[in-house]
């Protein structure tokens, strides 16, 4: 287990969380907001749910609950995410999430982790998103270019 330090440090097999909140519509409508997502599913005054990838701020919770020292010695980059929603997911749901990292890999000199990620409704365990999140953790040609 790689847990309890950095980000980077994360293996295959970390498990990250879970976390339990209670979806608000401030976050929904902020996050909307900073990826311009303006559909009125979103940001509606009646009956707003939660776009699927608002995982994303999710992610960035259990990773800083399980790493707290923050990102690392290198920046990390998100390469790609698959998203499934399973069902709506309404403002005001209480929510559980938890996450794994299921691989880590090289490849041409970087190290890349990916992650699954679940979010369930908290009262029934019932699946509402399920994301699968790829990142690189480092560049060792920059650590190369560094030592010349």
């Amino acid at each position: 287990m790689a847990t309890g330090r950095y980000v980077s440090d994360l293996d295959t097999g970390d498990r990250l969380g879970p976390i339990s909140y209670q979806l608000s519509a401030f976050t929904v409508r902020e996050y909307c907001h900073s990826v311009e997502l303006d559909h009125e599913m979103f940001l509606g005054i009646d009956s707003p749910i939660a776009p699927p990838t608002l995982v994303h701020l999710d992610k960035l919770k259990l990773y800083e609950a399980a790493c707290p020292e923050g990102t690392g010695p290198h920046a990390r980059v998100h390469v790609e995410f698959d998203a499934t929603y399973h069902a709506p997911v309404p403002v005001g749901l209480s929510v559980e999430v938890s996450g794994e990292t299921v691989d880590r890999f090289q490849k041409r000199g970087r190290t890349y982790v990916v992650t699954d990620i679940r979010m369930k409704e908290a009262a029934t365990g019932r699946a509402l998103i399920d994301y699968r999140d790829t990142v690189i953790l480092s560049y060792q040609g920059a650590e190369r270019e560094a030592a010349q």
